[in-house]
């Protein structure tokens, strides 16, 4: 009966043995991971806040783009609103110049329209050219009313009641004319 006891104290032994042997590999692999998964952890909270640094340095970026876009095209059309009052002048001088009968008037009229031209040119402000017999283009043209005109006329411009103008490619005003149906 004693060896019984002492083999079976020996196996308790080895098993505690081997518990205890195991306990310890447990613990050894959990510390190895352990850091293993903080360095990871780190890394990922690393690589996350890069992420977020190069989509805010893109997103500051398309903002200053913008930004500057739209300070571009403030100071080229600043002058538009001015200048929309001012053309009802300009119509009517021209008006006035195909009008006078005196030659003398005529000419001082014309120089005064022709210093006004150039400064509207210098601002980027052109007339819409306008053909009578041309296509009719609702991207420059505003079409007042429409008459009866022949085969040839239909859906082409018949006559020019307003010119109109453009400031830096976009349409200040739209030119009014008479459309044949």
């Amino acid at each position: 009966m004693s060896t019984t006891n002492k083999e079976q104290e020996i196996k308790e032994e080895q098993i505690q043995m081997e518990q205890q042997s195991t306990d310890q590999t447990v613990k050894e692999e959990q510390e190895n991971e352990a850091p293993l998964s903080e360095v990871e952890e780190l890394q990922n909270k690393v690589d996350e806040i890069e992420d977020k640094r190069v989509r805010l340095f893109a997103e500051f970026e398309n903002f200053r783009k913008r930004t500057a876009k739209e300070r571009l095209d403030l100071i080229s059309t600043a002058s538009s609103s001015v200048i929309k009052k001012i053309l009802p002048v300009l119509d009517d001088m021209e008006r006035a110049i195909d009008n006078i009968e005196i030659e003398e008037q005529k000419k001082g009229l014309e120089l005064i329209a022709t210093k006004f031209s150039d400064i509207l040119k210098q601002e980027s402000v052109e007339k819409i050219e306008i053909e009578t017999g041309g296509d009719f283009d609702t991207d420059q043209h505003e079409a007042i009313t429409q008459i009866d005109a022949g085969g040839d006329l239909k859906g082409k411009i018949v006559d020019v009641v307003e010119k109109g103008y453009t400031i830096g490619g976009k349409v200040l005003r739209f030119a009014k004319v008479v459309v044949g149906k």
